[in-house]
Protein backbone atom coordinates (compact mmCIF):
# COMPACT_ATOMS: atom_id res chain seq x y z
CA UNK A 1 0.00 0.00 0.00
CA UNK A 2 0.99 3.53 -0.59
CA UNK A 3 0.97 6.18 2.39
CA UNK A 4 1.66 9.72 2.71
CA UNK A 5 2.15 11.39 5.93
CA UNK A 6 0.53 14.20 7.17
CA UNK A 7 3.22 16.92 8.86
CA UNK A 8 2.90 19.53 11.11
CA UNK A 9 3.85 23.00 9.16
CA UNK A 10 7.30 24.24 9.15
CA UNK A 11 7.71 26.73 12.34
CA UNK A 12 9.74 29.69 12.43
CA UNK A 13 12.84 29.18 14.49
CA UNK A 14 11.15 31.70 17.16
CA UNK A 15 8.77 28.94 17.54
CA UNK A 16 9.82 25.54 19.54
CA UNK A 17 6.38 23.89 19.14
CA UNK A 18 2.83 23.74 18.54
CA UNK A 19 -0.21 21.79 19.69
CA UNK A 20 -2.78 19.85 17.84
CA UNK A 21 -5.77 21.53 18.34
CA UNK A 22 -8.50 19.68 15.98
CA UNK A 23 -8.98 16.57 13.79
CA UNK A 24 -11.44 17.05 11.23
CA UNK A 25 -11.21 13.71 10.32
CA UNK A 26 -11.05 10.25 12.24
CA UNK A 27 -9.50 7.12 10.85
CA UNK A 28 -11.15 5.52 8.06
CA UNK A 29 -12.74 8.50 7.21
CA UNK A 30 -12.27 9.20 3.48
CA UNK A 31 -10.69 12.80 2.48
CA UNK A 32 -9.95 15.09 -0.45
CA UNK A 33 -6.71 16.50 -1.91
CA UNK A 34 -6.35 20.12 0.10
CA UNK A 35 -9.38 19.44 1.91
CA UNK A 36 -8.36 20.90 5.89
CA UNK A 37 -7.83 18.11 8.17
CA UNK A 38 -6.11 19.41 11.07
CA UNK A 39 -5.65 22.28 12.91
CA UNK A 40 -2.23 23.01 14.55
CA UNK A 41 -1.66 25.87 17.12
CA UNK A 42 1.28 27.81 17.82
CA UNK A 43 2.08 30.39 20.26
CA UNK A 44 1.62 32.94 17.95
CA UNK A 45 -1.50 31.64 15.21
CA UNK A 46 -4.03 29.20 14.64
CA UNK A 47 -2.96 27.25 11.58
CA UNK A 48 -5.08 24.81 9.21
CA UNK A 49 -3.27 21.63 7.49
CA UNK A 50 -5.11 20.26 4.48
CA UNK A 51 -4.54 17.11 3.13
CA UNK A 52 -1.95 16.21 0.63
CA UNK A 53 -3.61 13.85 -1.19
CA UNK A 54 -7.38 12.39 -1.55
CA UNK A 55 -7.59 8.85 0.28
CA UNK A 56 -8.30 7.42 3.64
CA UNK A 57 -7.09 8.39 7.42
CA UNK A 58 -5.76 5.41 8.37
CA UNK A 59 -3.56 6.86 11.58
CA UNK A 60 -3.55 9.75 13.58
CA UNK A 61 -0.22 9.52 15.47
CA UNK A 62 -0.37 12.91 18.06
CA UNK A 63 -4.36 13.14 19.34
CA UNK A 64 -5.81 16.86 19.76
CA UNK A 65 -4.25 18.80 22.94
CA UNK A 66 -1.22 17.19 22.33
CA UNK A 67 2.37 18.75 21.07
CA UNK A 68 4.01 18.76 18.14
CA UNK A 69 7.26 19.99 16.44
CA UNK A 70 7.93 21.56 13.51
CA UNK A 71 7.33 19.66 10.13
CA UNK A 72 6.50 16.28 12.67
CA UNK A 73 4.02 13.33 11.25
CA UNK A 74 0.42 13.84 12.91
CA UNK A 75 -1.15 10.87 10.76
CA UNK A 76 -1.03 9.05 7.97
CA UNK A 77 -3.16 8.65 4.14
CA UNK A 78 -3.47 5.61 2.15
CA UNK A 79 -3.98 7.07 -1.08
CA UNK A 80 -7.24 6.81 -3.03
CA UNK A 81 -6.04 4.18 -5.52
CA UNK A 82 -5.10 1.86 -3.05
CA UNK A 83 -8.83 2.15 -1.14
CA UNK A 84 -10.09 -0.79 -3.44
CA UNK A 85 -8.62 -3.59 -1.32
CA UNK A 86 -10.58 -2.04 2.11
CA UNK A 87 -13.91 -3.73 0.04
CA UNK A 88 -12.68 -7.19 0.08
CA UNK A 89 -12.03 -6.67 3.57
CA UNK A 90 -16.09 -4.76 4.08
CA UNK A 91 -17.41 -7.82 1.85
CA UNK A 92 -15.69 -10.20 4.47
CA UNK A 93 -17.23 -8.12 7.42
CA UNK A 94 -20.44 -8.85 5.83
CA UNK A 95 -20.06 -12.43 5.78
CA UNK A 96 -19.61 -12.99 9.37
CA UNK A 97 -21.96 -10.38 10.64
CA UNK A 98 -24.97 -12.81 8.83
CA UNK A 99 -22.64 -15.58 11.29
CA UNK A 100 -23.47 -13.62 13.90
CA UNK A 101 -26.96 -12.45 14.11
CA UNK A 102 -28.22 -16.06 12.99
CA UNK A 103 -25.84 -17.19 16.46
CA UNK A 104 -27.69 -14.36 18.03
CA UNK A 105 -31.31 -15.58 17.52
CA UNK A 106 -30.15 -19.13 18.93
CA UNK A 107 -28.97 -17.43 22.22
CA UNK A 108 -32.09 -15.09 22.58
CA UNK A 109 -34.36 -18.23 22.47
CA UNK A 110 -31.87 -19.83 24.92
CA UNK A 111 -32.47 -16.65 27.19
CA UNK A 112 -35.84 -16.61 27.10
CA UNK A 113 -36.22 -20.40 28.61
CA UNK A 114 -34.23 -18.96 31.78
CA UNK A 115 -35.49 -15.45 32.13
CA UNK A 116 -38.81 -17.38 33.08
CA UNK A 117 -36.80 -18.90 36.27
CA UNK A 118 -35.09 -16.05 37.48
CA UNK A 119 -38.27 -13.62 37.83
CA UNK A 120 -38.23 -14.17 40.90
CA UNK A 121 -35.10 -13.52 42.04
CA UNK A 122 -35.18 -10.28 40.02
CA UNK A 123 -37.61 -9.23 42.42
CA UNK A 124 -35.80 -9.74 45.48
CA UNK A 125 -32.71 -7.50 43.58
CA UNK A 126 -35.09 -4.79 42.53
CA UNK A 127 -36.30 -4.37 46.33
CA UNK A 128 -32.55 -4.47 47.07
CA UNK A 129 -31.79 -1.28 44.38
CA UNK A 130 -34.73 0.47 46.21
CA UNK A 131 -33.20 0.41 49.22
CA UNK A 132 -29.55 1.30 47.96
CA UNK A 133 -30.98 4.05 45.48
CA UNK A 134 -32.62 6.12 47.79
CA UNK A 135 -28.93 6.10 49.60
CA UNK A 136 -27.49 6.91 46.40
CA UNK A 137 -30.24 9.56 46.34
CA UNK A 138 -29.42 11.58 49.25
CA UNK A 139 -25.40 11.50 49.33
CA UNK A 140 -25.77 12.73 45.13
CA UNK A 141 -27.53 15.54 46.80
CA UNK A 142 -24.36 16.34 49.30
CA UNK A 143 -22.64 16.18 45.94
CA UNK A 144 -24.41 18.13 43.75
CA UNK A 145 -24.42 20.95 46.73
CA UNK A 146 -20.15 21.04 47.13
CA UNK A 147 -20.12 21.19 42.94
CA UNK A 148 -21.98 24.37 43.62
CA UNK A 149 -18.94 25.66 45.42
CA UNK A 150 -16.59 24.11 43.77
CA UNK A 151 -14.31 25.09 40.96
CA UNK A 152 -13.59 24.02 37.08
CA UNK A 153 -9.93 24.10 35.93
CA UNK A 154 -9.52 24.66 32.02
CA UNK A 155 -5.61 24.37 30.49
CA UNK A 156 -4.31 27.60 28.77
CA UNK A 157 -4.41 27.46 25.09
CA UNK A 158 -0.64 28.23 23.63
CA UNK A 159 -1.52 31.89 22.70
CA UNK A 160 -3.03 32.70 26.31
CA UNK A 161 0.02 30.69 27.81
CA UNK A 162 2.18 33.02 25.73
CA UNK A 163 0.84 36.15 26.52
CA UNK A 164 1.09 35.09 30.14
CA UNK A 165 4.92 34.55 30.00
CA UNK A 166 5.13 38.33 27.93
CA UNK A 167 3.14 40.07 30.58
CA UNK A 168 5.44 38.27 33.03
CA UNK A 169 8.43 39.50 30.99
CA UNK A 170 6.94 43.24 30.59
CA UNK A 171 7.29 43.29 34.64
CA UNK A 172 11.02 42.77 34.34
CA UNK A 173 11.07 46.08 32.82
CA UNK A 174 11.01 49.47 34.44
CA UNK A 175 7.68 50.58 33.29
CA UNK A 176 6.04 53.48 33.70
CA UNK A 177 2.56 55.28 32.06
CA UNK A 178 2.27 58.94 30.98
CA UNK A 179 -1.47 60.46 29.68
CA UNK A 180 -2.39 62.75 28.06
CA UNK A 181 -6.35 63.99 26.17
CA UNK A 182 -6.95 64.63 22.92
CA UNK A 183 -9.74 67.11 21.19
CA UNK A 184 -11.22 64.71 18.35
CA UNK A 185 -13.08 67.79 17.22
CA UNK A 186 -11.38 67.93 13.70
CA UNK A 187 -10.83 64.00 12.90
CA UNK A 188 -14.39 63.52 13.84
CA UNK A 189 -15.19 66.93 11.24
CA UNK A 190 -13.09 65.27 8.52
CA UNK A 191 -14.66 61.41 8.87
CA UNK A 192 -18.20 63.07 8.94
CA UNK A 193 -17.69 65.30 5.92
CA UNK A 194 -15.88 61.99 3.48
CA UNK A 195 -16.77 59.36 5.31
CA UNK A 196 -19.16 58.34 1.55
CA UNK A 197 -17.27 59.33 -0.42
CA UNK A 198 -14.00 57.37 1.03
CA UNK A 199 -15.72 54.28 1.04
CA UNK A 200 -17.06 54.68 -2.99
CA UNK A 201 -13.80 55.38 -3.87
CA UNK A 202 -11.68 52.58 -1.55
CA UNK A 203 -14.42 50.72 -0.89
CA UNK A 204 -13.96 50.42 3.00
CA UNK A 205 -14.56 52.62 5.59
CA UNK A 206 -12.96 55.85 7.05
CA UNK A 207 -11.90 54.54 10.52
CA UNK A 208 -10.00 55.99 13.61
CA UNK A 209 -7.17 54.36 13.26
CA UNK A 210 -5.49 55.19 10.31
CA UNK A 211 -5.30 59.14 11.96
CA UNK A 212 -3.45 57.44 15.16
CA UNK A 213 -0.85 55.40 13.08
CA UNK A 214 -0.16 58.20 10.84
CA UNK A 215 0.24 60.40 13.99
CA UNK A 216 2.29 57.59 15.31
CA UNK A 217 4.98 57.21 12.64
CA UNK A 218 5.86 61.07 12.11
CA UNK A 219 6.14 61.17 16.05
CA UNK A 220 8.26 57.93 15.84
CA UNK A 221 10.83 59.32 13.56
CA UNK A 222 11.05 62.36 15.68
CA UNK A 223 11.39 59.79 18.92
CA UNK A 224 13.42 57.66 17.85
CA UNK A 225 13.82 55.98 21.20
CA UNK A 226 10.43 54.85 21.01
CA UNK A 227 10.96 53.20 18.68
CA UNK A 228 13.97 51.38 19.64
CA UNK A 229 14.82 47.81 21.37
CA UNK A 230 17.20 47.13 24.05
CA UNK A 231 19.57 44.10 24.18
CA UNK A 232 20.48 43.80 27.76
CA UNK A 233 22.76 40.75 27.08
CA UNK A 234 24.91 42.70 24.73
CA UNK A 235 24.42 46.13 26.80
CA UNK A 236 22.92 47.52 23.27
CA UNK A 237 20.17 49.95 22.34
CA UNK A 238 18.59 48.98 18.91
CA UNK A 239 17.59 51.49 16.70
CA UNK A 240 15.18 50.82 13.71
CA UNK A 241 14.87 53.60 10.48
CA UNK A 242 11.64 52.10 9.71
CA UNK A 243 8.40 52.44 11.75
CA UNK A 244 6.69 48.51 12.11
CA UNK A 245 3.59 49.00 14.31
CA UNK A 246 1.28 46.78 15.58
CA UNK A 247 -2.28 46.86 16.59
CA UNK A 248 -4.21 45.05 18.74
CA UNK A 249 -7.03 42.65 17.79
CA UNK A 250 -9.20 40.82 20.32
CA UNK A 251 -10.34 37.36 19.48
CA UNK A 252 -11.94 34.43 20.61
CA UNK A 253 -8.60 32.87 21.27
CA UNK A 254 -6.69 35.69 22.95
CA UNK A 255 -5.02 39.38 21.67
CA UNK A 256 -3.21 38.57 18.73
CA UNK A 257 -1.23 41.76 17.14
CA UNK A 258 -0.74 41.72 13.31
CA UNK A 259 1.90 44.52 12.04
CA UNK A 260 1.67 47.07 9.77
CA UNK A 261 4.90 46.86 7.60
CA UNK A 262 6.83 50.71 6.91
CA UNK A 263 3.44 52.35 8.01
CA UNK A 264 6.03 55.56 7.05
CA UNK A 265 5.01 54.18 3.38
CA UNK A 266 1.50 53.58 3.84
CA UNK A 267 -1.11 56.07 3.07
CA UNK A 268 -4.45 56.20 5.63
CA UNK A 269 -6.29 54.06 2.89
CA UNK A 270 -3.87 51.39 2.59
CA UNK A 271 -3.89 50.99 6.71
CA UNK A 272 -7.70 50.76 7.21
CA UNK A 273 -7.72 48.44 4.16
CA UNK A 274 -4.99 46.29 5.69
CA UNK A 275 -6.57 46.46 9.57
CA UNK A 276 -9.82 45.68 8.11
CA UNK A 277 -8.48 42.78 6.77
CA UNK A 278 -6.58 41.79 9.64
CA UNK A 279 -9.43 41.78 11.98
CA UNK A 280 -11.46 39.23 10.00
CA UNK A 281 -8.22 37.23 9.61
CA UNK A 282 -7.67 37.11 13.00
CA UNK A 283 -11.54 36.41 14.70
CA UNK A 284 -10.90 33.46 11.50
CA UNK A 285 -7.86 32.17 13.13
CA UNK A 286 -5.89 32.86 9.70
CA UNK A 287 -3.26 35.37 10.64
CA UNK A 288 0.20 33.52 9.21
CA UNK A 289 2.93 34.01 11.86
CA UNK A 290 5.08 36.45 9.46
CA UNK A 291 1.85 38.90 10.02
CA UNK A 292 2.32 38.69 13.74
CA UNK A 293 6.04 38.63 14.37
CA UNK A 294 8.00 41.72 15.21
CA UNK A 295 7.35 45.13 15.67
CA UNK A 296 8.93 48.29 16.73
CA UNK A 297 5.61 50.25 18.54
CA UNK A 298 2.03 48.54 19.35
CA UNK A 299 -1.42 50.58 19.18
CA UNK A 300 -4.44 49.17 21.56
CA UNK A 301 -7.50 50.67 21.14
CA UNK A 302 -9.51 49.07 24.46
CA UNK A 303 -12.51 52.30 23.34
CA UNK A 304 -14.17 49.69 21.04
CA UNK A 305 -14.82 47.97 24.31
CA UNK A 306 -16.15 50.94 26.36
CA UNK A 307 -12.51 51.58 28.31
CA UNK A 308 -12.38 55.54 28.80
CA UNK A 309 -9.27 54.93 31.02
CA UNK A 310 -6.26 51.74 31.17
CA UNK A 311 -2.72 51.57 31.66
CA UNK A 312 -1.50 49.15 28.63
CA UNK A 313 1.12 46.25 29.17
CA UNK A 314 4.45 47.05 26.86
CA UNK A 315 4.56 44.08 24.18
CA UNK A 316 8.27 42.93 25.02
CA UNK A 317 10.97 43.49 23.51
CA UNK A 318 9.31 46.84 22.33
CA UNK A 319 10.26 49.74 24.28
CA UNK A 320 6.40 51.44 24.07
CA UNK A 321 2.94 51.25 23.72
CA UNK A 322 0.13 53.80 23.14
CA UNK A 323 -3.36 52.84 24.34
CA UNK A 324 -6.49 54.58 23.31
CA UNK A 325 -9.91 55.07 24.58
CA UNK A 326 -13.59 55.86 24.20
CA UNK A 327 -14.33 58.96 22.84
CA UNK A 328 -16.41 61.11 25.15
CA UNK A 329 -18.05 64.87 25.32
CA UNK A 330 -16.72 66.51 28.45
CA UNK A 331 -16.69 70.34 29.11
CA UNK A 332 -13.05 71.74 28.27
CA UNK A 333 -11.48 75.38 28.64
CA UNK A 334 -10.87 76.53 25.30
CA UNK A 335 -9.49 80.41 25.10
CA UNK A 336 -11.01 81.21 28.38
CA UNK A 337 -14.78 79.93 27.90
CA UNK A 338 -16.29 76.19 29.04
CA UNK A 339 -17.54 74.04 25.48
CA UNK A 340 -18.37 70.64 25.26
CA UNK A 341 -15.96 68.58 22.86
CA UNK A 342 -15.83 65.44 22.16
CA UNK A 343 -11.84 64.15 24.11
CA UNK A 344 -9.99 60.66 24.01
CA UNK A 345 -7.74 60.23 26.80
CA UNK A 346 -4.45 58.72 25.67
CA UNK A 347 -1.80 56.57 27.73
CA UNK A 348 1.86 55.42 27.14
CA UNK A 349 3.10 52.87 29.07
CA UNK A 350 7.28 52.95 28.31
CA UNK A 351 10.07 51.17 29.80
CA UNK A 352 12.25 53.86 31.89
CA UNK A 353 15.38 51.68 30.96
CA UNK A 354 16.30 53.08 27.72
CA UNK A 355 13.63 55.70 27.48
CA UNK A 356 13.54 58.69 29.77
CA UNK A 357 9.82 60.75 31.55
CA UNK A 358 10.70 64.01 29.00
CA UNK A 359 11.33 62.03 26.02
CA UNK A 360 7.93 59.78 26.58
CA UNK A 361 6.00 62.99 27.74
CA UNK A 362 7.27 65.01 24.95
CA UNK A 363 6.28 62.21 22.47
CA UNK A 364 2.82 61.33 23.43
CA UNK A 365 2.28 65.80 22.88
CA UNK A 366 3.34 65.41 19.81
CA UNK A 367 1.03 62.48 18.95
CA UNK A 368 -1.92 64.45 20.45
CA UNK A 369 -0.76 67.91 18.58
CA UNK A 370 -0.56 65.91 15.26
CA UNK A 371 -4.53 64.26 15.96
CA UNK A 372 -5.48 68.08 16.78
CA UNK A 373 -4.31 69.29 13.63
CA UNK A 374 -4.47 65.89 11.33
CA UNK A 375 -4.30 68.47 8.15
CA UNK A 376 0.06 68.11 9.16
CA UNK A 377 0.40 64.65 8.71
CA UNK A 378 -1.87 64.30 5.80
CA UNK A 379 0.24 67.29 4.35
CA UNK A 380 3.87 66.05 5.47
CA UNK A 381 4.40 69.44 7.50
Amino acid sequence: MKYIDIKAPSFPESVNEGTVVKWYKKPGEKISRDENIVEVETDKVLLEVVSPAEGIIKDIKIPAGKPCKSEQVLGIIVVEKEISSNKEISSNKEISSNKEISSNKEISSNKEISSNKEISSNKEISSNKEISSNKEISSNKEISSNKEVGEKRVPMNRLRETMANRIGKAQNAAMLTTYNEVDMSKIREIRSQYRELFKELHGTKLGLMGFFVKACTVALKQFTKVNAFIDVDAKEIIYHNYQDIGIAVSTKRGLVVPILRNTESMEIVDIEKLIMDFRQRGINGKLSIKEITGGTFTISNGGVFGSLFSTPIINPPQTAIMGMHKIQNRPVVLNGEIVIRPMMYLALSYDHRILDGKDAVQFLNLVKELLENPIRFILNI
